[in-house]
């Protein structure tokens, strides 16, 4: 995910993305955990896409 996509969309739809991103990060914290993760990569990938959403919220708030 790139942020230039993430400015084209409203706060909305910025909020949905990141419960989804959130949740999707529990879930992988939970495999991790229970050592059914396969791919550790996943769990930085979505770090950081949670903290572009976070960043684009925060622009979007300043405005």
């Amino acid at each position: 995910m790139k942020a230039s996509e993430l400015r084209s969309k409203d706060a909305g739809e910025l909020g949905k993305e990141l419960e989804g991103l959130l949740r999707a990060q529990f879930s992988l914290r939970m495999q991790l955990a229970t050592q059914q993760l396969s791919n550790n990569s996943q769990l930085g990938k979505v770090r950081r896409d949670i903290a572009r959403v976070r960043t684009v919220l925060r622009e979007k708030a300043g405005k």
